[in-house]
């Protein structure tokens, strides 16, 4: 790999459930999956802790979160952008 050319991480889109710690949130991320037996999609949901440097995103914010490197024991992703805000 050269020095111009970068590792781009997986983004996800979710909805933030928590911003109660100082820059970071909660985000719940929704797939779906087929089951392998029974072959019904069924959806299954992560929680991912994000990084929030200014605190932009609150509860209930639809959210764009990047991976990257680790920012502490849980966060090793950072909040890109909000894609749209709570009602």
């Amino acid at each position: 790999m050269t020095d111009t050319a970068k590792k781009v991480g997986k983004t996800l889109e979710g909805v933030v459930v928590s911003d109660k710690m100082d820059k970071t949130i909660v985000v719940l991320v929704e797939r779906r999956v087929r089951h392998a037996k029974y072959e019904k999609t069924m959806k299954r949901s992560t929680k991912f802790h994000a990084h929030d440097e200014k605190g932009e995103a609150k509860m209930g914010d639809k959210v764009l979160i990047k991976e990257s490197r680790p920012v502490s024991k849980t966060k090793a992703w950072v909040l890109v952008s909000v894609v749209e805000q709570a009602k």
